[in-house]
């Protein structure tokens, strides 16, 4: 499954074109986000990508759950958001 990393600084639009990308190609992507400002990014982008989906009949589910990732030796703990069709 392919991984998409979101910060605070992504643009909603930009990521949201990319999950619907990944989407129609292999019907499913996790996005990672640490920290409040880039996990309101990733929900933002989560919710204009139903959008670009829906007139194509996909409608997207949204589950998530807690990752530890590594960022320059530090053990970090990301939200990971696995976007999938209904």
């Amino acid at each position: 499954m392919e991984v998409l990393k979101v910060s605070s600084k992504s643009s909603p639009n930009s990521v949201a074109g990319a999950i619907a990308g990944v989407i129609r190609e292999s019907g499913a992507v996790e996005v990672q986000a640490v920290g409040a400002g880039a996990s309101n990014q990733a929900i933002k982008a989560i919710a204009i990508a139903r959008g670009y989906l829906a007139p194509s009949g996909i409608d997207i589910v949204c589950i998530p759950a807690f990752a530890s990732i590594n960022i320059d030796g530090d053990e970090r703990t990301a939200m990971k958001l696995i976007v999938e069709p209904r």
